[in-house]
């Protein structure tokens, strides 16, 4: 099974078929808004407006897991995100990412690439960058700054 035969839970009910970004390089990437990594959404949205004309897509996926820093309901994740950042770029539901009610999405993506540590999410703001035909080509720590991935985003546009 690949990526695109997996689908995004959305907030508010229906589901994202992974397979509408075939074609697209996409930035997945675990969030939380009370996070010290959180003003990495400033570059996530810098990036996806820099780069969505060429094909990038930026997937963000809220995620309590860590530190019990995203307590909000969809409606305040979305709320929070588009007047403290100004996200436009896809927000989904929020999910796990480690343990047994792990969304398949992470789950696919940990598998593909590990982490130093392991495959297990270590905490928020974990990246994965997709190719164009789904295949999951790297992976980053929280403490990768987003702007540190122009050159790789740009090579895989090409």
């Amino acid at each position: 099974m690949g990526l695109y035969d997996l689908s995004a839970k959305l907030p508010g009910g229906g589901e994202q078929p992974l397979a509408d970004y075939k074609g697209k390089v996409l930035l997945i990437v675990n969030t939380a808004s009370k996070c010290g990594f959180t003003p990495q959404y400033e570059g996530l949205e810098e990036l996806y407006r820099d780069y969505k004309d060429r094909g990038f897509e930026v997937l963000g996926f809220p995620c309590n897991q860590f530190g019990a820093q995203e307590p909000g309901d969809a409606e305040e994740i979305a709320n929070f995100c588009s007047l403290t950042y100004d996200v436009t770029f896809p927000l989904m539901a929020k999910i796990d990412v480690n343990g047994p009610n792990a969304d398949p999405i992470f789950k696919h993506l940990k598998d593909e690439q590990t982490g130093l540590l392991g495959s297990g999410i270590k905490w928020n703001f974990t990246k994965f960058l997709v190719d164009r035909n789904g295949k999951v080509v790297s992976r980053h720590a929280p403490t990768t700054k987003p702007e540190q991935l122009r050159k790789e985003i740009e090579e895989l546009l090409g």
